[in-house]
């Protein structure tokens, strides 16, 4: 049993070091090259198809990445790319979608990220991340970033909530 688990209804998430294990390769045109894992880009689209209200907050802003959030299903105006005061863009985000800061699991994973764990009603880091978002979280994941750590928290709070079942013939 989770308490904290009862009452989210909205799950938010950083990208680089959370969707991501943190490493970029530059790339000539200056763009960033970033790898994600699919199991987590499923389970952001399961999380939308049971009905959670999904945002992206990060500092990262390319075409790309916008356009990766989009496949994953997270509305555009959830996806808040080029991100500096997170807290506010995270309060903005919970007052445009009628949510208070509890119905919201937030997964960070450094320092720009601390202020939402504190806020949100379940701040999860993943297992890499930096020692000040460990201590601001309420829970650290098992995972690493970009390591399953976001299928692993989606899953863990659709489980518990009753919500991780499907008719496997018909949704995928």
């Amino acid at each position: 049993m989770d308490p904290s688990l009862d009452r989210i209804r909205a799950i938010a998430l950083d990208i680089d070091g959370v969707l991501t294990d943190g490493s970029v390769i530059p790339l000539a045109d200056g763009d960033l090259l970033r790898v994600m894992d699919a199991k987590d880009a499923l389970a952001i689209r399961i999380a939308n198809m049971k009905g959670y209200i999904v945002a992206i907050m990060s500092g990262g802003d390319t075409e790309a990445l916008r356009n990766r959030m989009e496949v994953m299903g997270i509305r555009a105006e959830n996806i808040f790319l080029g991100c500096r005061g997170k807290l506010a863009i995270f309060e903005r985000f919970c007052a445009k979608n009628g949510l208070s800061p509890e119905e919201v699991m937030y997964i960070g994973d450094d320092l720009p990220d601390v202020p939402v764990l504190r806020a949100a009603g379940l701040g999860i880091a993943p297992a890499d991340a930096a020692q000040d978002a460990k201590d601001a979280a309420d829970r650290i994941s098992p995972c690493g970033g970009g390591k399953r750590c976001v299928r692993t928290e989606i899953e863990r709070l659709m489980r518990y909530q009753g919500k991780w079942e499907f008719d496997y013939a018909k949704v995928f």
